[in-house]
């Protein structure tokens, strides 16, 4: 009676025993696959260094809202993305809007002559 385990306990065993981590793609004993709990995905994100980037960034001093229209592939992929890795659509657009103005000062320089011509 004593050697006999729950599936639980089972799987709780697993899980504690280091290297025996069970990949979303491999079956559980119950034939079903298993799923990665937010620590394994987490574990599984860290070797990319965009999306250390992408975490430690910080948009909670950003105030200004704006409304922003986007195709339907890119709204899955921020949804998706979002459930991947934790980081929501709102501090990916934001980083990736600063990255894009940063790697492109041409854009300043054509709003300062814009502005400019129009006070003449």
């Amino acid at each position: 009676m004593e050697k006999m385990k729950s599936l639980a306990d089972q799987l709780r065993e697993q899980m504690v025993k280091p290297g025996a981590k069970q990949e979303s793609s491999k079956q559980n004993s119950t034939g079903k696959k298993a799923v990665k709990t937010e620590k394994q995905q987490k574990n599984d994100t860290e070797g990319a260094p965009i999306l250390q980037v992408l975490t430690e960034y910080d948009n909670s001093d950003h105030k200004t809202m704006v409304h922003f229209r986007f195709d339907q592939q890119t709204v899955d992929f921020l949804n998706q993305f979002k459930i991947a890795t934790g980081v929501d659509a709102t501090k990916f657009v934001a980083y990736a809007v600063r990255q894009f103005i940063g790697a492109h000062p041409e854009l300043k320089t054509i709003i300062k002559q814009f502005i400019q011509k129009s006070y003449l």
